[in-house]
């Protein structure tokens, strides 16, 4: 059907499916007498590709039998849409598996009904109190997972997600009198390490900080289970205009909350055997993992798939790429990222060779999905503390491992250096030029690179000294690695020929 053809009349709702789609009706009509088991703090389209994802799969297996209530605690149009949609929306996952393409949709049928927590704090503060929840889960960025000393109990909601978890938790203490049995699971989806280990922490520190009753802290010690975890799958925004008529033709009605995401997914949740049979979604859904260290799958996944990204992103985006699918189309660059993984980054990490084999096949795949747009802009945001987090452990064990170092990733490392070469700040931003096109460097060090290449261009040795020295940058002083100033500073003089060099070897 063509893209720009006129969209279904008929919004998403339980009427207008059931005139396209009469059994994803029935399991959707089904689905709304579940009770709600699932606080999940974030209402964005990751946790409804995601979370909603499983939990709707779950659901249809009779496995969980529970829907989610979401909290919003900035716009409330998710809110707005859900309830004109009775609480329904689709996800539509396409791309490659096995080097196949796949294209598939569901209408997820899990979300119960989305709060606003500045105008329904009282409505989630209840949820707290059911006998029938049993997880919260959350996405609310990186930065929401931290300690707030002016938040109060007090507040309506209180203004941290820390603060409405402890809020929530403290309810519950209060309305089941500290019982064992009202303890909850809670999984946080924000992608920073220990992510369960830091909230649990910051959990008792506000409780602590608010003067609440010391039987509380016990309680939430030792009858709640805070398991960190880690989640993966790319998920696009809402389609573009002249494109979502075409997926709404395609499903014969309007869906404004369409999530259109790839197929692989992956949550790796740290706990126990008790956890896992709790959860009873793992038992159908072989990407959840429950295991007691979580630490294999994040390291596979930071220096496989992001540290891939971040190696090659500057030298694609130089030499005249602006997707990932682009550079995976380029046979000479696609050579270069499947060397980079199979031949440096893999065997630097002390993983099962097999399943990081395994891996590398499904990156690639991902990789290569026609149907994704991942603009090689937006990876560069924030290139150094990524080079720092994703590219440096696997340069430096490779170093460490073969007694030489790795030539793609340090090419990697030297175009990363001649992209942050900012020539022009305007108004604090910092720019720099392919050809006679300005790019924006989005980066936290793009003043000091500026300084830097202003005065040090000339002597790249000196200048690639003085960077690779720079502790403050990597937690260590890269210069004394030997012969890592030396060749850095000749991929950066002639990038093409040691690009050509990495791809004859």
């Amino acid at each position: 059907m063509p893209e720009n053809s006129t969209s279904p009349a008929a919004q998403l709702s339980r009427k207008s499916l059931s005139a396209v789609d009469s059994r994803q009706a029935r399991v959707a009509e089904e689905a709304a007498h579940l009770p709600e088991k699932i606080l999940q703090f974030g209402s964005g389209r990751f946790l409804r590709t995601f979370v909603g994802d499983f939990i709707d799969s779950a659901n249809r297996r009779s496995v969980f039998n529970g829907r989610i209530v979401i909290v919003q605690s900035t716009s409330h149009e998710t809110s707005r849409l859900l309830d004109r949609q009775d609480g329904l929306y689709t996800i539509w996952l396409e791309g490659l598996q096995r080097g196949k393409p796949v294209q598939e949709y569901r209408v997820i049928s899990a979300i119960s009904r989305a709060l606003a927590a500045d105008r329904q704090w009282s409505q989630i503060l209840a949820v707290a109190r059911s006998e029938n929840l049993e997880l919260i889960v959350s996405n609310t960025t990186e930065v929401g997972i931290a300690f707030d000393a002016d938040d109060h109990l007090e507040m309506t909601p209180p203004r941290s997600f820390p603060g409405k978890l402890t809020a929530v938790l403290y309810e519950r203490f209060k309305r089941f009198s500290g019982a064992p049995r009202a303890g909850l699971i809670v999984i946080p989806c924000e992608l920073i390490t220990d992510n369960g280990i830091r909230l649990k922490e910051i959990v008792l520190r506000l409780a602590s900080h608010w003067g609440l009753r010391s039987d509380f802290s016990k309680w939430v010690e030792k009858s709640n289970r805070f398991c960190s975890s880690l989640v993966d799958r790319i998920v696009t925004g809402l389609p573009s205009p002249d494109r979502i008529g075409g997926y709404w033709q395609r499903l014969g009605y309007r869906d404004e909350l369409l999530c259109v995401g790839e197929p692989y997914a992956l949550w790796a949740i740290q706990g126990d055997q008790s956890v896992a049979e709790q959860l009873g979604f793992p038992t159908i859904r072989p990407e959840v993992i429950v295991e007691p260290d979580i630490t294999p799958y994040r390291e596979r996944k930071i220096r496989i798939l992001n540290g891939a990204h971040t190696a090659s992103a500057p030298l694609a985006f130089l030499n005249g790429c602006e997707t990932i699918l682009e550079l995976m189309e380029d046979s000479r660059l696609s050579r270069f990222v499947e060397s980079l993984m199979r031949q440096e980054i893999a065997p630097s990490l002390d993983l099962d060779p097999a399943g990081t084999k395994d891996f590398v096949d499904q990156v690639l795949d991902r990789f290569r999905n026609p149907y994704l747009r991942h603009r090689l802009l937006d990876i560069t945001f924030q290139s150094t503390s990524k080079m720092r987090l994703r590219v440096v452990p696997s340069l430096l064990s490779y170093h460490r491992k073969q007694g030489r170092l790795p030539p793609r990733l340090v090419l990697g490392f030297a175009y990363y250096l001649r992209f942050m070469r900012a020539i022009e700040e305007r108004n604090g931003r910092f720019f720099g030029r392919l050809e006679d096109a300005a790019y924006p460097i989005r980066d936290d060090e793009a003043a000091y690179y500026y300084e830097v290449w202003g005065q040090g261009g000339s002597d790249l040795d000196d200048l690639v000294s003085r960077v690779c020295s720079e502790e403050r940058l990597w937690g260590q002083d890269l210069s004394r690695v030997p012969g890592l100033v030396e060749m850095v500073s000749a991929s950066l003089a002639h990038p093409q020929e040691r690009l050509e060099a990495v791809l004859d070897s």
